[in-house]
């Protein structure tokens, strides 16, 4: 049987229907790309289990992918779900508080410069910062403001429900068939890549080796720095435990900087009222506590070949919430690990004529004769 060899038009032709098939097929499903999205990451997070299940229920891979699914309901969404709820309700809480007059802020700067040294006491006059009526009503009108945006977007998501679980639905639908038929569509994809073999296995290897340990890490990491986080501020009495718990797991997807930006404010601002000991404690367990558990078990749970450095994913999280929203949180160093797997294939590539990367060996000169 005689192969036909395309010519270089029909190649191109051809690479050109492709490209624009892509495209809308990309426009198409746009709607539902953090559905998407998430189901994909969650399929990366899960196959490891998926795959454990099936040596131990061999040739059921429809049983093994809805046990795999189950899982996930019961670990991630369903207490997302009531973590949800329950912190819409205590911020419902606060700022109820504040609008009933609960929270005296005039009296609490007041308690605060009070237990103020002098030297910070003139460097506020100065700045004419000592108005606490004025503070008090600025403040008032950032916190109103926010809790008005955030009644909203919640308003919103009521109002959308039906899109809401319409697209939970698509992401736990599409979850269920890429753990069960993953390995064969990573095989079609490896294929369809005009790359040499061990390039493309490097590439989607190392993809995916990269994207787990990194989403693995953060994510268990924001929930241990969040729980002990919040724990530390309820045992010290500090109201609103469950928002400030919440707060610091998000802002821990932050390296470097993360919980600090919570617990540093929160134990100055006790100290400032009078509350010492308290100040003291949540200084001491955020240094030594909440801050070593992303130098401790980051490293454990991400090994130090898969890590990506802690720059790129500050800068790739920033990035991504930035464009995207909440989705870019994860989508920023999803594509901060393709970009590494992509730049470490091409510098491992051996060099064409006038290309880049290492020089060829030289040949040996003849001996003169």
């Amino acid at each position: 049987m005689t192969v036909h060899t395309r010519s270089p038009l029909e190649q191109g032709f051809l690479l050109l229907i492709v490209i624009i098939a892509s495209v809308a097929f990309a426009w198409l499903v746009g709607p539902f790309i953090g559905a998407i999205l998430w189901g994909v990451i969650a399929t990366i997070l899960f196959a490891p289990l998926n795959k454990w299940l099936l040596k131990g229920i061999p040739k059921r891979p429809n049983l093994t992918a809805t046990v795999t699914l189950l899982v996930i309901v019961a670990v991630v969404i369903i207490p997302a779900m009531l973590l949800s709820t329950a912190l819409i309700s205590e911020a419902s809480t606060v700022y109820e508080k504040f609008q009933r007059g609960e929270i005296d802020l005039s009296r609490i700067f007041t308690e605060a410069e009070h237990n103020l040294p002098q030297v910070a006491r003139d460097w506020l006059s100065v700045r004419g910062l000592t108005d606490f009526g004025a503070v008090q009503a600025r403040i008032g009108q950032g916190i109103a403001s926010s809790f008005q945006t955030l009644a909203s977007q919640a308003l919103n998501v009521g109002q959308s429900a039906l899109g809401f679980f319409l697209s939970l639905g698509v992401m736990l639908y599409l979850t269920f068939f890429l753990l069960r038929d993953g390995d064969v569509l990573i095989a079609k994809i490896e294929r369809c890549l005009p790359l040499a073999p061990e390039q493309r296995s490097l590439l989607v290897t190392r993809f995916v080796a990269v994207v787990r340990a990194t989403i693995k890490g953060s994510v268990i990491v924001a929930i241990l720095q969040g729980l002990i986080g919040g724990l530390i501020f309820w045992i010290l009495g500090i109201s609103g435990a469950l928002l400030w718990g919440v707060a610091m797991g998000i802002f821990s997807l932050f390296p470097a900087i993360g919980t600090a930006l919570i617990w540093v404010p929160a134990s100055l601002y006790l100290i400032a009222t009078g509350d010492t000991w308290q100040g003291g404690v949540l200084f001491v367990c955020g240094f030594f506590i909440i801050s070593s558990v992303d130098n401790v078990v980051r490293p454990i749970l991400v090994g130090r070949e898969a890590r990506m450095p802690d720059y790129l994913v500050l800068i790739s999280t920033l990035g991504g919430f930035e464009l995207m929203g909440f989705n870019g949180f994860v989508l920023g160093p999803v594509i901060a690990a393709l970009f590494m797997a992509v730049w470490e294939i091409f510098a491992k590539a051996p060099v064409e004529a006038g290309g880049l990367g290492d020089p060829p060996a030289m040949l040996p000169v003849p001996p003169a004769p």
